[in-house]
């Protein structure tokens, strides 16, 4: 039994009220204070100083600070007036075993929200990390992708000014040719006119006629072929990405390609593992039976590779993790353990008599990873949800009232 601290003194204004309590040489980490409205414990085993406060207090802005071989707890009055005694002067003994075991229900729920609360907001600050981890990377994605359209929008505007300026350079061509032959065939044709009108002797038309013929033979010989027509082969040099190399970031795209490839390497080497499984490994049942035998053999490494190659397969079956949470606590991996049976218990909703016991069995494998990490608390709430399923069990209501005495520091191991 804890020893009762009697020399304790405290003093009061209107609105606070201050208490005293002397350590006796204890340590301030080994100090255990607990407040409600109505009820406060200070307990540094084997010492124990409780009191069942004469009117409620505000215990939110209640503080308490130890130090120099003295706990000072300041309470905040709900009502400003002076108390006529600090304690209820009252013997009655249940009625004071009522009020500690309702400060204690109340400090529970207040340390289960707190923690609550705790992982909501670290789960909150996780999720804003991601999403705007996944917004700068969005970001990155469209500035990279604008980049690559207005290079590509450049180099089609290029493209098609070039076959544009071939194309109507080409077509000048073409007009000079005929031009050039229409000119050569009025020449021609004006020559053969003015010899066969003209009055000059045979001889001397014959030989004008012959000079105009070699001169006409001699300036077409003169004229530059023809430019043949024809097409130009553009090639580009293979790539994942459209951007020009010269503008594209080179590490940037290699190491996203790299990740792309072992994304595609783990899936792959994912199914080819299934798919090398034979016929009764791939049954779910199957594997369950085997991790149970493993089980009950001692082999729990066995055993948790048979559930997890199970939950593979089919992640809708409770019984899976629930059983995979109890090699866990074997194994000391708590909080996997908790994982596990926080996974069964969703599974198995809703609450009927047919999963009661699966039920209780997930509950109190939770509750004793918590235990074993010293969250009391915690692991107290799963014990109270297991008796309350099978309140005739006698190990629970030996086990739940153990974590009662350890939370109160009345258990014989904590003196």
């Amino acid at each position: 039994m804890p020893l009762l601290v009697t020399d304790y003194s405290w003093t009061q204004t209107d609105s606070t009220v201050f208490i005293s309590v002397p350590l006796k040489g204890r340590k301030v980490e080994k100090v255990d204070i607990m407040s409600t409205e109505e009820y406060l414990k200070v307990h540094y085993p084997p010492y124990l100083f409780e009191a069942f406060l004469f009117e409620p207090v505000d215990d939110d802005r209640s503080t308490a600070k130890v130090g120099n071989g003295v706990a000072v707890i300041s309470l905040s009055k709900r009502t400003n007036k002076v108390w006529e005694h600090l304690m209820i002067t009252t013997n009655d003994k249940e009625k004071k075993k009522e009020i500690r075991e309702r400060a204690l229900l109340t400090y529970q729920e207040k340390l289960s929200s707190e923690s609550r609360s705790k992982v909501e907001k670290q789960h909150a600050e996780k999720k804003y990390a991601l999403e705007i981890m996944m917004k700068l990377e969005k970001e990155e994605r469209d500035s990279i992708q604008k980049m690559k359209d207005n290079e590509r929008e450049k180099n089609t505007a290029e493209l098609a000014a070039w076959q544009l300026r071939q194309k109507q350079k080409a077509e000048e061509e073409a007009q000079l040719r005929l031009q050039s032959q229409r000119d050569n065939q009025n020449k021609r044709a004006m020559t053969e006119k003015k010899w066969t009108e003209g009055s000059v002797g045979g001889t001397v038309e014959l030989d004008q006629r012959g000079n105009s013929e070699g001169k006409s033979k001699r300036k077409q010989a003169n004229l530059p072929a023809p430019r043949v027509t024809g097409n130009i082969q553009v090639t580009f040099t293979p790539r994942v990405f459209p951007t020009a190399l010269r503008e594209s970031r080179v590490p940037e795209e290699e190491d996203w390609l790299k990740k792309q490839a072992e994304a595609r390497r783990a899936v792959n080497a994912d199914d080819r593992e299934l798919k090398d499984l034979k016929e009764e490994e791939r049954n779910p049942d199957w594997l369950k039976d085997k991790g149970d035998k493993y089980f009950a053999t001692g082999d729990y490494l066995s055993a948790v590779n048979a559930y997890s190659l199970a939950i593979r397969l089919n992640r809708k079956i409770p019984a899976l993790y629930s059983n995979r949470a109890a090699c866990h606590l074997k194994l000391k991996n708590l909080h996997k353990a908790i994982e596990d049976s926080s996974q069964a218990l969703d599974l198995l909703t809703p609450p009927v008599v047919a999963n009661a016991a699966a039920r209780a069995r997930a509950h109190v494998r939770r509750g004793s990873a918590f235990c074993q990490l010293q969250l009391y608390a915690e692991g107290l709430q799963d014990y109270q949800a297991a008796l309350k399923i099978s309140p005739h069990n006698e190990v629970l209501q030996a086990d739940t009232q153990r974590i009662k005495d350890i939370i109160q520091g009345t258990d014989h191991e904590t003196q």
